[in-house]
């Protein structure tokens, strides 16, 4: 027996299968921290395919500090994780083991995943500046260094600093220019802010709508989110999505990813799982069904996420950001950015 069914709001436990009378030998138990819409459609599919179980637990926060708590005796064998952070942070805990995948290292490239093969992303986002549709119009040239000079002022809108999605920006703004260079970056982006970092991506670009800013950091794939929300549908249309760096370095790239654990008790049929998510039945999914860019590149993006035009990534490895992420959470608060 996996585990119980947690009775709470922040967990949902899930067991997949071809029908509840269906005899499995193999089976697959995942921690979960991305969302039930899009990975259980991705399971499903697996399960078919191979005959392999699933059952995952899905939560918005504590699945490395269980992992950690369980020790050997902790059934999960993979973990999800909807951004880098994390993948960094149970990498750093010494909770996962590498895996040596042919299919893996083919579907996945090389700055995408861990040299030694402890971590694999499995889907790609930019970190987007919105501009006012009305008031701006589309910036193709602008980079993450513009929102600091002093034309910005007052007019620039983002979430906490803290946040995953803003700690490995500022960390790739320290790989490519050093700390001193990135901490100058930081205080003026900090003068420029419109109002104190609060809300979510999706708050920012709702800003821009209200006329509260002109610019606004945000994940590319909140706007496909928005276009399909009529709630939020006027937010999206408010804004033009621009992807920075076209002319230096590129746009910064984030990534959701997978972990073998430590003591994976299922460890061969979850490699098995590992393979099939990068695979392209499962990247189209996530393609499709979140708006991602798939990490495998036999896989295309969503069509109204391809109308949103071709861009230069930034070729820098993740390995390399990670290595920043403490000087940049060090950083946000020698400038009390989010204060």
């Amino acid at each position: 027996m996996f585990i119980k069914k947690l009775l709470t709001s922040a967990a949902i436990f899930s067991t997949l299968s071809v029908s509840s009378f269906t005899a499995y030998a193999e089976e697959v138990n995942i921690y979960s921290f991305r969302q039930p819409f899009l990975i259980e459609p991705i399971m499903e599919k697996f399960t078919k395919q191979t005959g392999i179980k699933v059952n995952i637990l899905f939560a918005k926060s504590g699945l490395i500090e269980r992992v950690k708590r369980e020790g050997k005796l902790s059934p999960a064998d993979l973990v999800l994780t909807s951004d880098f952070s994390r993948l960094m942070m149970i990498n750093d805990e010494r909770l996962t083991q590498s895996v040596d995948s042919k299919i893996l290292t083919e579907n996945i490239p090389s700055q995408y995943r861990d040299p030694q093969q402890h971590w694999f992303a499995l889907t790609t986002r930019v970190r987007n500046i919105y501009s006012s549709a009305e008031r701006v119009g589309p910036t193709p040239n602008i980079t993450y260094q513009d929102l600091a000079s002093p034309e910005f002022k007052g007019k620039v809108c983002m979430r906490a600093g803290k946040h995953p999605y803003n700690v490995s920006l500022l960390a790739s703004v320290i790989a490519h220019e050093g700390k001193a260079n990135a901490k100058t970056w930081l205080e003026g982006l900090k003068a420029n802010l419109a109002r104190k970092p609060q809300g979510n991506d999706r708050a920012q670009v709702k800003a821009i709508k209200d006329g509260l800013c002109d610019y606004a950091l945000g994940n590319s794939y909140y706007l496909g989110k928005m276009l399909a929300d009529p709630q939020q549908l006027s937010w999206a249309e408010a804004v033009n999505i621009n992807f920075p760096n076209q002319t230096t370095t590129g746009s910064h790239i984030n990534v959701s990813g997978v972990v073998l654990t430590k003591y994976a008790p299922n460890k061969a049929s979850a490699i098995k799982l590992m393979e099939f998510l990068s695979g392209e039945t499962a990247q189209q999914i996530y393609a499709e069904a979140n708006y991602e860019y798939p990490v495998n590149a036999n896989v295309a993006p969503s069509e109204l996420v391809g109308s949103w035009g071709e861009f230069k990534a930034d070729s820098i490895s993740l390995s390399d950001i990670a290595k920043q992420h403490r000087t940049a959470v060090k950083l946000l608060d020698e400038v009390k950015f989010d204060l």
